[in-house]
């Protein structure tokens, strides 16, 4: 499918703002000062709705994108925009809470940190609810939107606690990378299913001749490209997607990885560590979509 930059602008940064909230809510950062309560509540929010804002781009018309939010009984778009905007609130009234000094209760917390990864999770069942997109029907899709939203977001705690000058245990680093590998080895696990369901299907199969030889159209199916050529018949070559997942890797796994291995504790390398795994995500995410294979296709293999 044709990547749209907004889809992974929004997929990226709306993970990381809610992996991050949702180390923030359990205490992982201790916000003892006003202004650190300030800028790291407008950091979050800012990922947040900047990600869920971009999303609305690749619409025809963004200005009616507040419809959608009416289908959250049978739509996981909907679902995760009602979601959101629950989250974005309840996490308003979490740093305001701290500003004036009250006290957060634990269920209220546990129930905020349940909210944001029940929204990564509906954002990850827009994709993986597709069977038309075998690619990205599998239960390890959501598992790879839970998985680097928690890593991520423990990466990007950790550069604000060093930041703020708050110490960071070896427990805590260790958890990180541990965290990072695992995210990484769900992301192997399911390049590797998606490679295997890449060849299900053929032209014979999407016109139900199977088992009458080879299908080719006697005339193509259109004059020139329509909608459905262009938005669902992108392919990437193979060699540039193998480069590509290179890219990712090295820069949203392997740079994270060595800086919680040499230096856990250096607020610029854990910065560093931090704005490379994001560039690795914006590839990562690239690929997810460059790669996905809609069956409609099916129907234009072998056209003239």
């Amino acid at each position: 499918m044709r990547p749209a930059w907004s889809l992974i602008f929004f997929t990226t940064m709306s993970g990381l703002g809610l992996g991050l909230a949702g180390w923030i809510v359990i205490g992982l950062l201790p916000l003892m000062t006003v202004s650190s309560l300030i800028g790291v509540g407008v950091l979050t929010l800012t990922l947040i709705g900047a990600g869920l804002l971009s999303s609305t781009f690749h619409l025809g018309h963004p200005e009616r994108a507040w419809r959608a939010l009416s289908q959250w009984r049978s739509s996981w778009l909907s679902r995760e925009g009602v979601l959101a905007v629950i989250v974005m609130a309840g996490l308003a009234g979490w740093f305001a809470a701290g500003y004036i000094g009250m006290i957060v209760p634990l269920w209220a917390n546990v129930a905020l940190l349940v909210l944001i990864y029940a929204t990564v999770y509906a954002t990850s069942m827009i994709y993986a609810s597709l069977k038309t997109v075998a690619r990205w029907h599998h239960p390890l899709t959501p598992a790879c939107y839970l998985m680097f939203a928690a890593a991520g977001g423990l990466l990007a705690s950790l550069a604000l606690l060093s930041l703020l000058g708050l110490p960071i245990t070896a427990a805590l680093a260790q958890a990180a990378l541990v965290l990072m590998l695992s995210a990484w080895g769900v992301k192997f696990a399911w390049w590797r299913v998606a490679s295997a369901t890449r060849n299900q299907g053929s032209i014979e199969s999407a016109t139900g001749l199977v088992g009458m030889g080879a299908v080719r159209p006697l005339m193509p199916p259109h004059t020139e490209e329509n909608y459905l050529q262009h938005e669902m018949g992108f392919v990437v070559a193979r060699k540039h997607a193998d480069k590509l997942r290179v890219i990712a890797v090295g820069l949203g796994g392997v740079i994270p990885v060595l800086v919680l291995l040499v230096t856990p504790t250096s607020a610029a390398a854990l910065m560093f560590g931090a704005i490379a795994h994001v560039a690795g995500m914006f590839v990562e995410r690239w690929l997810f979509f460059a790669e996905a294979r809609h069956v409609v296709t099916l129907y234009y293999e072998g056209a003239a």
